[in-house]
């Protein structure tokens, strides 16, 4: 008869232990997805002439561009600043969302 319960020497106390933490990780890394999913970037170009919001997972949600920079001759110059308040949400939302999930492993 083996010294030790079932699952390799794991006894059932070990075994329920393991599968409570096992649980526990997965609620977390849920609860880390859904505030990822819930949070919101903000990205400002040329002093916030042009603001992008994107959610955790980089999803543009909003974007507003003041009327003082739209200009028919220089359209190449708008699109600039749209790219670069978006890159600037982006990047928040992905250091977020590394921040928040990093830690949980390859759980999600």
């Amino acid at each position: 008869m083996a010294k030790y319960g079932g699952f390799g020497g794991f006894g059932g106390n070990n075994m329920q232990a393991l599968m409570k933490q096992a649980q526990k990780m997965q609620e977390d890394a849920l609860k880390a997805k859904e505030e990822v999913e819930n949070s919101t970037h903000e990205g400002k170009a040329s002093g916030g002439l042009v603001t992008v919001t994107v959610n955790g997972n980089g999803i543009l949600k909003s974007l507003h561009i003041d009327p003082s920079v739209v200009d028919a001759d220089d359209v190449e110059m708008l699109e600039d600043l749209i790219v670069a308040a978006y890159n600037q949400a982006a990047a928040e939302a992905e250091n977020f969302k590394n921040e928040k999930m990093g830690s949980l492993g390859g759980l999600m």
